[in-house]
């Protein structure tokens, strides 16, 4: 493995030969993701396809409790679930209506299980509703705009969800690889993303197969996965029905020689034993709030060759403390649910992100392979040299008494504070429209005092963005991405100001 985060945008080059994306894609732009109908004028017609992988057979594609998965094994157990699965009104369908080919919704845990099931559901034209949530209330609220739904699990589902549950089983690493398999349109959308929550109710965003090929073969390139001589284990603390878990847990080790550790970790220990059980190069995919987490465990991981993360902007003294006690490089993910992935940095060196091969950023869209234009909810500056700098989000821009500040810069300066663990700054909903009206923030610092963390805040925060209240809490109610969604946060708003 090589770290290629840190490469220019004119010397980023791809192993493979050069391709081209399909005509009609909605990029119209050359891509990674042609095949062999490509021709000089890339004029292909609005049937094209791509192959579901390029692993061979024999390659290991992932590992569960030291056993060694192979590809073959994996896509064997995926063919015969495939032939389980709801019958349906022809691969070919409207992507909606009653004529519509169901959604598989995938609750799977393991990534082993969650990656026979999402490739099972590709073998048959469904699309996979990225759903980590398996409480029955929300699974009946899909069904209800997803007719003809089913679940896979790996595990009993709580409740009756209303409609049909099939138990994804374990992959017999005996398998005998099934014959050849088929491509996939390249337009066919194959999964449907949520967005978090964090600043609204959640919504929808639709994933052809060519936008996904064009994102997993995008990162290879970047994170220097494309290696075959030299094979990387990837241990995640990120659910793969996230956006980000997703590229990177089931959709790059379909299109790069990467072994995926099966298990799901995410407390500190599981994380580490993980990592120790896996061969080098060893690469954690990770967020912020599991890398304080594991920091603060104490205990040093085993050789790593690169740490990634994403979900929520990265301070400079976690990316330091990175580097410094694991001796890895720390890189970072920018991207979100609309887009995907779509740009990279080696934190601790570069302020600013080097997009990936074949996506342009703007101030406020992007133009992804497979997607076309797309609107983003963050404030981006293009720099002369093709890296873009990251604002902010729109949503997170607040203005005081003709002054503009930023939530997320407000959050990282309470976070680099000593002694706090956690902490988020707040807006009132009136803030717009009361000129007394004051953010507050909530911080999780055992042992610290809010006197203490306002002194050290009026060190770099200037006076009108100081909180009022700072209020001391156990802990935030963060998801298992670390994010706060926007009615956990208005929650424990109205509940402080009730209080006061």
């Amino acid at each position: 493995m090589r770290c290629a985060a840190a490469a220019s945008p004119a010397s980023a080059r791809s192993r493979r030969s050069a391709r081209c994306a399909p005509s009609g894609s909605a990029t119209g732009l050359c891509g990674p993701i042609c095949g062999p109908w490509c021709g000089p004028r890339c004029d292909m017609a609005p049937e094209a396809t791509l192959p579901l992988t390029d692993r061979r057979p024999d390659s290991v594609i992932c590992r569960r409790d030291g056993r060694a998965i192979t590809a073959g094994a994996l896509f064997a157990a995926a063919a015969a679930l495939a032939r389980r699965l709801p019958a349906d009104g022809g691969a070919e369908g409207p992507a909606e209506g009653p004529a519509a080919a169901p959604r598989a919704i995938n609750v799977c845990a393991g990534r082993d299980r969650m990656l026979v099931g999402f490739v099972a559901a590709l073998l048959r034209g469904h699309a996979t509703l990225l759903n980590a949530d398996p409480a029955p209330e929300r699974l009946r609220a899909l069904a209800e705009r997803h007719p003809g739904a089913y679940v896979l699990a790996d595990a009993p589902v709580a409740g009756d969800p209303g409609l049909p549950v099939l138990q994804v089983p374990a992959v017999a690493p005996e398998a005998a690889a099934p014959g050849p398999l088929p491509r996939i349109p390249a337009r066919r959308v194959v999964a449907i993303g949520f967005t978090s929550g964090s600043t609204g109710a959640p919504t929808e965003h639709r994933k052809p197969w060519e936008a996904l090929v064009a994102a997993a073969q995008a990162a290879a390139e970047r994170f220097g996965l494309d290696d075959p001589a030299a094979p990387a284990s990837l241990v995640a603390t990120v659910p793969p029905q996230h956006m980000y878990g997703f590229e990177t847990t089931i959709m790059l080790p379909l299109w790069a020689p990467v072994a995926i550790q099966a298990g799901a970790s995410f407390f500190p220990n599981d994380v580490l034993d993980a990592l120790e059980g896996v061969p080098a190069p060893r690469v954690l995919v990770t967020t912020p709030l599991h890398l304080r987490a594991l920091l603060a465990e104490g205990r040093a991981p085993a050789l790593l060759a690169a740490v990634i993360s994403a979900t929520a902007p990265l301070g400079p003294g976690l990316a330091e403390a990175v580097e410094r006690d694991w001796g890895a490089p720390m890189l970072e993910i920018y991207g979100a649910t609309e887009a995907g992935s779509m740009a990279s940095r080696r934190s601790l060196h570069e302020p600013d992100w080097l997009p990936y091969r074949g996506v342009g950023i703007g101030p406020d869209s992007a133009r992804i392979p497979g997607l076309g234009e797309v609107a983003l909810a963050d404030l981006l500056e293009p720099q002369p040299d093709g890296r873009v700098r990251l604002l902010g989000r729109r949503a997170d821009v607040i203005k005081l008494g003709g002054r503009r500040a930023s939530l997320a810069d407000l959050n990282r300066r309470l976070l680099e504070v000593e002694g706090v663990v956690d902490g988020a700054f707040v807006a009132p909903e009136d803030l717009a429209a009361d000129p007394a009206a004051r953010l507050m923030a909530f911080a999780v610092a055992p042992g610290r005092s809010a006197e203490a963390i306002l002194a050290a805040l009026r060190r770099t925060v200037e006076p009108l963005f100081l909180p009022r209240p700072l209020l001391l809490v156990p802990a935030l109610p963060r998801d298992r991405l670390g994010k706060l969604s926007h009615p956990a946060l208005a929650a424990m708003r109205h509940a402080a100001q009730k209080g006061g």
